[in-house]
């Protein structure tokens, strides 16, 4: 049986893909990590016309659930699991430096290395791999000046030193079976940087009652 699967991830910028039984059929990235939820699904759109297929002959979504901020991460997740319920496809989580880590993999990488992406507030999330990609710390927040001194790659790890591996995360290895599923909670670490209060206000204005006395 065919597979048609779409990968998704708005930990940082806009990623898709289409990967047909395992192979790429399409990419795509949008260059804006303030705009995700007004560009990603006119970019899935793009790149399931680009591939010659409609959204119901999809057999299965990815998403990737972070590490990455608050809002982008909701808009990822929310567009995978609402297209997955509409079609009636399963969907999966991923972390997204676990692709990252995938990719190097991919490529050739070093016996150990990081991947790090910008957790703003002059912090960085990571997480440790050996060259299989398998993740053997983290993933963790913290202080640029707190990670180990290993090789470096990822969308963050220009703010720790030098990097070395891939400097970004290609959709298509969130499709790779190989990686572990992260579920479809998103993962933050931390709260986020706008919260929702829980203090009741009150915002009617007070009425002044009169009464009025007879003699």
């Amino acid at each position: 049986m065919m597979s048609w699967t779409l990968a998704l991830d708005t930990s940082t910028v806009v990623e898709a893909a289409v990967v047909h039984d395992g192979q790429v059929a399409a990419t795509g990235t949008v260059d804006d990590a303030r705009a995700h939820a007004e560009q990603l699904a006119p970019l899935v759109q793009r790149l399931l016309t680009e591939s010659g297929i409609a959204p119901g002959d999809l057999t299965d979504v990815v998403v990737g659930v972070g590490l990455g901020p608050f809002t982008g991460l909701r808009v990822g997740v929310a567009t995978g699991m609402t297209l997955a319920e509409v079609i009636g496809i399963p969907v999966h989580g991923v972390c997204s430096l676990d692709a990252v880590a995938a990719q190097w993999a991919n490529e050739g990488a070093p016996a150990e290395f990081l991947v790090v992406s910008d957790a703003r507030r002059r912090e960085v999330y990571w997480a440790r791999y050996d060259a299989s990609g398998q993740r053997l710390e983290g993933p963790h927040v913290g202080a640029p000046s707190t990670l180990p001194a290993l090789p470096l790659a990822g969308p963050g790890a220009a703010l720790v030193g030098e990097p070395t591996g891939p400097a970004r995360l290609s959709a298509a290895y969130l499709a790779a079976s190989s990686l572990p599923d992260a579920g479809l909670e998103p993962l933050y670490l931390r709260r986020p940087d706008a919260e929702v209060s829980h203090q009741v206000k009150l915002t009617l204005p007070r009425t002044r009652s009169s009464v009025s006395r007879t003699r």
